[in-house]
């Protein structure tokens, strides 16, 4: 591969990518139905939101505060921070205030001055968060450093009703809220977006074909050996330097229209909600099957004994069990070869099953080997 200087490649990037770019706008719209952006298929190696996790209180609520001994400790920590001290040993019966853990997402490129949203969490038995407000809580990452602060009034949609008697009503979930744009970022973390001479795709469903089309796409825009694909998960993309070439040369790229590969033959089964989902390249070898279901009702009817004249003996409750076996009629039917999906859908409803007794049936069906798909069960 031959080796250019930095100005040189910038000059013709830059001539292919205002080239390619007029090409590319004449074709969306006829690519549109068959294809997908490159900014829906993939992501960016290092362009990434990162976790923030903070312990704070919550003050100002009604009577709805938690009686955890760490949020009293909590307590006199902060107030020993404003001169105030309170004797060690001393319960200052908290009823207003909640020890809570503050989380958020710092997102990629995020700046100092900046602000996040902030989700709250109640740690203890506090019975509502509504109409509280989240003292100062430094928001840190993986690494122990602070990367914002958070402080506000939270959002809260549920909420709870209690009666005299004990009873109540509660709606949504009171112990939980939000604070929008409740956090400023403190420190920006390097995304290494500009250093390297190379930008890393990593496709969100790896795919040794959509890997190969997205390679080829963007050098049929850009011109050969710009970019090539390390597997069926990533692509490398050479790139300029310079920042604000780079930026234009990513518009470009997360905007090129490249037809994904289709999907493995699955059929996933939800156990719990008796979902069935059938993807499009399966099909069935012929297979007999039968089903049939057997439904046992047992019927208990209480009678009493009485007991004989003229003595001491007590009725006597005596249980009269009646038990009943029926069992469907059904008889082994054929399920001939399919093709298309239709005909597996056709195929599937011929058997006349309940979604649960389905699942057991495809299963079936797979290990006698004339389920030809992958069978996930979730």
């Amino acid at each position: 591969m031959t080796v250019h200087s930095t100005a040189f490649v910038s000059r013709a990037w830059l001539t292919r990518l205002l080239v390619g770019g007029c090409l590319l706008l004449l074709t969306l719209s006829a690519l549109a139905q068959q294809t997908q952006r490159i900014k829906d298929l993939a992501s960016v190696a290092g362009v990434r939101e990162n976790q923030l996790i903070g312990y704070g209180l919550v003050v100002g609520l009604d009577g709805s505060g938690d009686r955890a001994p760490f949020t009293n400790q909590t307590f006199s920590n902060m107030m020993g921070q404003f001169g105030i001290s309170i004797p060690e040993g001393t319960d200052p019966r908290l009823r207003n205030v909640a020890a809570v853990s503050v989380h958020a997402s710092l997102p990629a490129f995020a700046r100092p001055g900046q602000t996040i949203d902030v989700t709250v969490s109640s740690l203890g038995n506090a019975g509502s968060l509504r109409g509280g407000s989240l003292l100062m809580t430094p928001l840190t990452g993986p690494d122990g450093n602070t990367y914002a602060v958070a402080q506000g009034n939270l959002l809260v949609g549920g909420f709870g009703v209690e009666g005299a008697d004990g009873s109540s009503v509660t709606v949504n979930v009171p112990s939980a809220g939000r604070i929008p744009n409740g956090a400023i970022v403190e420190r920006e973390v390097a995304t290494g977006f500009n250093n390297s001479d190379y930008l890393t795709f990593n496709l969100n469903r790896p795919d040794f074909t959509t890997a190969t089309r997205m390679a080829d796409s963007i050098n049929d825009l850009l011109g050969p050996e710009t970019a090539y694909a390390l597997d069926g998960g990533s692509v490398r993309v050479t790139a300029p330097r310079d920042s604000s070439q780079r930026v234009s040369y990513m518009s470009v790229l997360e905007n090129l229209q490249v037809e994904a590969g289709e999907e493995r033959a699955r059929v996933i089964v939800n156990a719990r909600t008796g979902t069935i989902v059938v993807g499009k390249h399966v099909t069935l070898n012929e297979v007999a099957v039968t089903h049939g279901n057997l439904t046992v009702t047992i019927d208990n009817t209480l009678q009493v004994a009485q007991p004989a004249p003229f003595t001491d003996a007590d009725p006597v409750v005596v249980p009269d069990t009646d038990i009943d076996v029926e069992e469907d009629d059904n008889r082994m039917f054929l399920v001939g070869e399919t093709v298309t999906l239709e005909d597996l859908v056709n195929a599937v409803n011929g058997i006349g099953a309940a979604p649960g007794d389905l699942m057991a049936i495809l299963e079936a069906m797979q290990q006698a080997g004339a389920l030809n798909a992958e069978l996930i069960v979730i």
